[in-house]
C-alpha cells in the first residue's frame, strides 16, 4: 500500500477491496474527519447503499483502513527480515528508508497513525488502542533489532530511533526542513554504526 500516490484502480476488485482502496486514497490526502462517505462511494465507484453493507459505519471503515496500515508498516519489517537475514543493522536501515521514502512523496501529509490520533480525538474511539498496540510492537521490533545488532544498550537505541523516524515525520509535514528523508538517514547511519 502506497502512503500517498493514489493507487490504480483496479475495476475487477471487489466493492469491499475498492471501497478500502478509495478510503486509503483519500484518508492519506485529505484526513479522515474531511472526507465524507459519499466521497468515498464515489471514489470507488460504488454507492453508499454498497459501502454500508460492507462497512456499517464509517468508524468501521476506518478501523479496517488502519488495521491494514498496520498490516503494511509490519510486512516491511518482516521483507526487510527476509531481504537481510542476520543483518540487523540493514534491517534498521532499511525502515529508515522506508519512513524517507514515504517523506520524500509528493503531497505528503505526516504520519496516518499521528494524523489518525490528531483528527480522532474521542476517548471512546478504538483507533487509540490500535494504534497504541502497532505503536508499541515496532519498537519492541527495534529493540530487538538493536539487540541482534549488538548495539550498547539496544532499548535506549531504539528509542532514539523511533524519535527520529517520528520526528522526521513531523518535520516533513510542517516543512521547516528541507531534504528531511536525506538528513534522518544519515542520523540513522550514525546511529546505528557508533
Amino acid at each position: 500500500m502506497n502512503q500517498i500516490t493514489r493507487p490504480a484502480r483496479v475495476a475487477q476488485l471487489p466493492p469491499r477491496e475498492r471501497i478500502v482502496d478509495a478510503a486509503h486514497a483519500l484518508f492519506m490526502e485529505q484526513g479522515i474527519t474531511r472526507v465524507t462517505v459519499d466521497a468515498i462511494a464515489a471514489e470507488a465507484g460504488s454507492t453508499k447503499m454498497t459501502l454500508y453493507r460492507h462497512f456499517q459505519t464509517k468508524d468501521v471503515l476506518v478501523m479496517e483502513w488502519l488495521r491494514l496500515l498496520t498490516e503494511h508498516y509490519s510486512a516491511v519489517l518482516d521483507d526487510l527480515a527476509a531481504q537481510w537475514p542476520e543483518q540487523p543493522a540493514q534491517q534498521l536501515l532499511g525502515f529508515a528508508q522506508f519512513i524517507a521514502g514515504d517523506i520524500a512523496a509528493a503531497g505528503y501529509r505526516g504520519c496516518p497513525f499521528t494524523n489518525s490520533l490528531a483528527e480522532l480525538a474521542d476517548p471512546q474511539h478504538p483507533a487509540p488502542l490500535l494504534i497504541k498496540a502497532h505503536k508499541q510492537r515496532q519498537f519492541e521490533r527495534l529493540v530487538g533489532l538493536c539487540e541482534q545488532a549488538k548495539l550498547p544498550g539496544p532499548e535506549a537505541v531504539a528509542r532514539e530511533l523511533t524519535f527520529l523516524l517520528e520526528g522526521a515525520q513531523v518535520v516533513a509535514q510542517n516543512k521547516g526542513i528541507a531534504d528531511v528523508g536525506e538528513h534522518l538517514l544519515d542520523m540513522v547511519r550514525a546511529r546505528i554504526s557508533r
